[in-house]
């Protein structure tokens, strides 16, 4: 695998993380027990902390392409051992 495939496969990897992680360990202006300011959506964060966000969406990015190259280089699965039934080969 060239080093720009890993590279685009990784940034790929990246953005799927961001989504799976920015759901997790924001509280509402509601939970934190703040008051809330017209204008604003009401599932707004009450705190936006970007730097922490950024560092576990690189964290799970880096796990995630981790276990694919593991399975690229020693073949772990493959399209031969995935079950396709139904659907003929050739």
């Amino acid at each position: 695998m060239h080093w720009t495939s890993a590279l685009a496969i990784y940034v790929l990897f990246w953005f799927l993380a961001v989504f799976l992680v920015l759901p997790f360990g924001v509280r509402t202006t509601q939970e934190a027990g703040g008051e809330h300011v017209p204008g604003t959506a009401e599932s707004a964060p009450h705190v936006f902390r970007p730097g922490r966000v950024l560092l576990w969406v690189t964290i799970v990015a880096t796990a995630m392409f981790g276990a694919f190259y593991a399975n690229y280089v020693f073949g772990w699965i493959t399209a031969d051992t995935l079950d396709w039934v139904g659907v003929p080969k050739g």
